[in-house]
């Protein structure tokens, strides 16, 4: 009995500290296998057709999508604002407080998780089948390191990519501001342009390219680990692209808080 019980006890320990051990695991393999990819992407040789490949799969192919959400995202801040502002007669303020919004928040948090959604969660997928139907043993076999193959070109070109969409997404989302608050609104349009000169700064803009590019480094580093160890099949898989996506937006939005509180203190 005493044997019995003692057993239950280890194995109930066992289950609670479960959720910490994975945890901890999956930290630990991340920065491993992302130390690996940073490592493998300065050696050659460099695999400029894997590279462009990605760069032309998560951002051309991204950027519909993030043109999308960047207009309305534009169109539904300044209505809201003007809506808010109203109150206080300060109407013309409009246009530089969604610019400093986009610029400085929304454009690199709202591409980033774009991103994750269509491509973190495809590299997710496609990683995991490829471990899980044995293709990357088989290029391990033939002498070529997978994660130079694989891994490296996807992250850099995230990195490459996600600032560039990033100013995509504040361009046209200034073009849904401009729609909503000159042409549907009938504001002026000197006013709005002006008040975008007083609050808007290039310190928004570095701001928003460098989350962006750290955001780029997060999300692919999460997607490619989680693609890369996967395992059970078909299920298995999934499981995997859902972690991936799961855990790439909420890293994200805790990259944001940081990044935020670290860059307001930086003179850029």
């Amino acid at each position: 009995m005493e044997a019995g019980e003692e057993g239950g006890k280890k194995q109930g320990l066992l289950g609670f500290l479960a959720p910490l051990i994975y945890w901890l695991d999956n930290i630990g393999n991340l920065i491993t296998l992302t130390t690996r990819t940073v490592f493998w992407m300065v050696r050659p040789p460099y695999r400029l057709g894997l590279t462009l490949q990605a760069m032309e799969f998560i951002g051309v192919q991204s950027a519909v999508i993030v043109a999308l959400t960047g207009t309305f995202s534009g169109m539904v801040m300044t209505l809201q604002i003007d809506y808010a502002l109203r109150q206080f007669n300060a109407r013309g303020q409009v246009g530089g407080i969604v610019a400093v919004a986009l610029l400085r928040e929304l454009a690199p948090v709202f591409t980033s998780i774009m991103v994750t959604a269509r491509a973190g969660s495809a590299m997710g997928a496609e990683l995991g089948n490829m471990r899980v139907t044995e293709q990357i043993d088989a290029i391990t076999t033939m002498g070529v390191s997978p994660v130079q193959y694989l891994l490296s070109p996807r992250l850099f070109a995230s990195m490459v990519m996600l600032p560039l969409l990033c100013a995509l997404f504040s361009t046209v989302g200034m073009a849904g501001s401009y729609l909503v608050a000159v042409v549907f609104l009938s504001g002026d349009f000197g006013v709005w342009l002006q008040s975008i000169r007083n609050f808007a700064v290039p310190k928004d803009l570095t701001m928003g390219l460098i989350k962006s590019f750290f955001f780029g480094f997060i999300l692919t580093s999460i997607s490619c680990r989680h693609g890369f160890y996967a395992s059970g099949g078909a299920k298995g898989v999934g499981i995997a692209t859902t972690r991936a996506v799961v855990e790439s937006c909420v890293a994200i939005l805790i990259a944001n808080y940081i990044l935020t509180q670290l860059l307001l203190d930086v003179q850029l």
